[in-house]
């Protein structure tokens, strides 16, 4: 294979036919000026053509289920691999989403309780053995004499597949009656089961009043069930309740039969393995009656918190359940990971598992979160702690031969982290891989092997390459931006005057997460700075505790704010608004326009205008998401999707509106000369001339330009934004 990644003519986006030849194995950053097209360049061309290509290897089968990336504007590409990418997008909000699922430790712990756990009595926390038939029969007669129960055979259990085999095989064997997903089934019945999904399939041995007259058939019944699924029974009593049986484990004293351990059953994901009450979440919503009538969200009384079924929970390797142990934090797990008290061979089937374990669980060490809990959800992480837990899960799947795309992977991290996540980039390269990082810090930037300028300005005047090479070939050009700054030659001004508070936000005693009953002054009028390292709590204080608290008084919201004592001084202010990493929008119908609120009033200005009042069109007449003003022929897409199954969708351009949105009438109404999609086509540069005597209009864009968005059109999709 060659040892560079070759690209010709690039022309995505805003990117101006350039060619790009890129080291493989190396460190690579993208620098240039925000807009300058090095997301085009990192993600919707190298990343998006390594994915495709990838993906075009599977079966057309799979790719019917995979989202494929459209092939990127350019001539060719060469020495492109497979790609991963790790954008600024955080890790998933949802509960069920915590540090062990995505490191992937949590599946290593399900799979070390699944194969040398040692299964207790949820009631009693007697250690579990195996029964006999004998002891299965007794305890029917037990608990069912004189009632008419089903015994059923549990062949399939929560697998996916057709099984028109099994059935077939169970036909010819006399079978007459089948339990498929709950419903009872007749043996000349087409059962016709989807592939993709799981299924549960039972057997009707017997039907059967249990009497001593009927002990012998009740007794071949029984066999006849353990022996087809392998030692297992499921007895339906009168009312319909179920139990389950198993020549496997069961608790004498408190005659509990518990399933044989899988991993699945270890899973808060699963129905096999989540608490019945909470659903695997851990905590369950109620209605607080006391005091004023909210919801609140409180810990599961059923599974305390530990999300799996009691029975799960009652499973222990050494002294610890798998909740207890993944609320160790990490730096005490790994110490707790080889003291467990193992036989022989249950040491041989541990030991491979634990050292894949404690590989992941170094490397979070390693990153500067040996605080962190397993069990902890990433919607409580900071930025930065989740940037890092996306690194450490690519380090510990020791990949090779891929190309690895990060954007601005320093953003929110402490000097300190950021040489940790540099040492981490460099392992894996190290490991044989490809990384390009999108980036503007300096410590990234002269810590690169290869570095690509792009520029020299934003939107339209952007996409030319600047200067490539090493940081010293960086920093001898005289045209790049980014060379001025690295060599001091530009700066960013401090100013020498600071305003002076008008009053203080006191929090008192906040005890949220890791925070220690602290309490903290925020200065009200003037802009206030929270650092720290990665994980000391900024992110904790601010959001969980004071923008929650705020949203609760100010709009009601229902969030519960983290622990603290009081919050002082919100008198002083009337609004809260947070400004997050998350995108403005991930379909084609948002926009710069939409998402800033400008759209509102421009449409508004459009239905005032002559025209539009003598034929009484409202402003939601130009909205391109509602009927009426816009093409009904793409339905104000501008564009038109061809699904094409195994390949990927294509878009075209809408025939009827030409890629304009609205219709003829709609299109037909003008202000200072324009349509509306004429505007929405244009920059806010050119926007903002045309707009000076509309205050609304003027202000929302003349605050564009002062961040350095005067390149951006008003209606460019969100998914094409950095």
């Amino acid at each position: 294979m060659i040892n560079e990644i070759r690209v010709k003519k690039a022309a995505q986006h805003n990117l101006k036919r350039i060619d790009i030849n890129l080291p493989r194995n190396k460190l690579i950053v993208i620098t240039g000026p925000s807009g300058s097209g090095k997301s085009s360049l990192a993600f919707d061309t190298l990343y998006a053509e390594g994915q495709r290509r990838y993906i075009a290897c599977l079966s057309a089968y799979a790719r019917q289920y995979i989202e494929q990336m459209e092939k990127p504007e350019m001539e060719s590409i060469e020495g492109v691999s497979p790609s991963i990418s790790i954008d600024q997008r955080t890790i998933s909000s949802n509960p069920r989403s915590t540090v062990g699922t995505v490191t992937e430790i949590y599946d290593f712990l399900r799979l070390l309780f699944a194969r040398v756990g040692s299964p207790h009595c949820p009631r009693c926390g007697r250690k579990v053995s195996s029964q006999t038939p004998q002891q299965i029969l007794k305890r029917i007669f037990d608990s069912s004499s004189g009632e008419k129960v089903k015994i059923l055979s549990p062949v399939v259990k929560g697998r996916k597949g057709e099984y028109q085999r099994l059935f077939e095989k169970l036909r010819k064997k006399g079978f007459l009656r089948f339990r498929v997903d709950g419903q009872f089934r007749e043996v000349e019945e087409d059962i016709l089961l989807k592939k993709t999904k799981k299924h549960n399939i039972d057997i009707l041995i017997d039907e059967i009043k249990v009497s001593s007259a009927s002990e012998r058939r009740l007794k071949e019944a029984v066999d006849k069930a353990l022996e087809i699924a392998n030692g297992d029974l499921l007895l339906i009593r009168k009312e319909g309740k179920e139990i389950y049986y198993s020549l496997n484990l069961l608790c004498p004293f408190c005659e509990i039969s518990l399933p044989e351990l899988e991993p699945r059953n270890f899973s808060f994901n699963s129905p096999y393995g989540a608490c019945p009450r909470c659903h695997g979440l851990g905590f369950e919503t109620v209605l607080n009656m006391r005091g004023k009538v909210e919801l609140t969200d409180e810990v599961c009384p059923l599974c305390e918190g530990g999300r799996l079924k009691k029975e799960s929970l009652a499973v222990k390797v050494g002294d610890w359940n798998i909740y207890e142990l993944t609320s160790l934090p990490v730096g005490k797990l790994t110490d707790e990971l080889f003291t467990f008290k193992l036989s022989s061979s249950e040491e041989l089937i541990a030991s491979r598992i634990q050292k894949e374990i404690l590989s992941r669980l170094e490397i979070i060490v390693e990153l500067g979160m040996p605080y962190i809990q397993l069990s902890r959800t990433t919607a409580s992480l900071s930025g930065g702690e989740a940037r890092r837990l996306r690194l450490a899960a690519q380090v510990g799947a020791r990949l090779r031969g891929i190309l690895y795309v990060l954007d601005e992977p320093t953003i929110g991290l402490h000097q300190r982290d950021n040489r940790r996540l540099i040492s981490l980039l460099r392992e894996i390269r190290d490991q044989g891989n490809s990384i390009i990082v999108v980036e503007h810090d300096e410590q990234t930037i002269r810590s690169a092997d290869f570095i690509l300028d792009l520029g020299p300005g934003a939107g339209e005047e952007g996409g030319f390459k600047v200067v490539e090479g090493n940081l010293d070939r960086i920093l001898s050009s005289p045209v790049s931006l980014t060379a001025k700054y690295l060599t001091g030659e530009k700066c960013v001004l401090v100013p020498l005057k600071r305003r002076k508070p008008k009053g203080w936000l006191v929090i008192v005693k906040a005890a949220e997460h890791n925070l220690k009953n602290i309490d903290a002054r925020i200065p009200i009028s003037v802009m206030t700075g929270i650092t720290g390292v990665s994980g000391s709590g900024k992110s904790t204080l601010i959001y969980d505790i004071l923008f929650k608290r705020l949203l609760n008084i100010f709009y009601k919201a229902k969030q519960r704010p983290g622990k603290h004592k009081t919050i002082s001084g919100i008198d002083q202010i009337n609004k809260v608004v947070s400004v997050d990493q998350k995108a403005i929008g991930r379909t084609p119908r948002s926009n710069p326009a939409t998402y800033t609120g400008l759209f509102t009033p421009l449409r508004q200005l459009f239905s005032s205008v002559p025209e539009s009042r003598m034929r009484a069109y409202s402003a939601s007449r130009f909205s391109f998401n509602l009927p009426g003003g816009r093409c009904e022929e793409c339905r104000g897409a501008g564009v038109r999707k061809i699904e094409m199954h195994f390949l990927p969708d294509v878009f075209v351009t809408c025939d009827r509106c030409r890629g304009k949105r609205y219709n003829t009438e709609t299109l037909s109404v003008r202000y200072k000369g324009n349509n509306i999609a004429d505007y929405l086509d244009m920059t806010v540069d050119e926007a903002y001339e045309y707009f000076k005597a509309v205050p609304i209009l003027k202000r929302k864009l003349g605050t564009l330009k002062k961040v350095g968005l005067g390149y951006i059109r008003l209606g460019q999709s969100a998914p094409t934004i950095s």
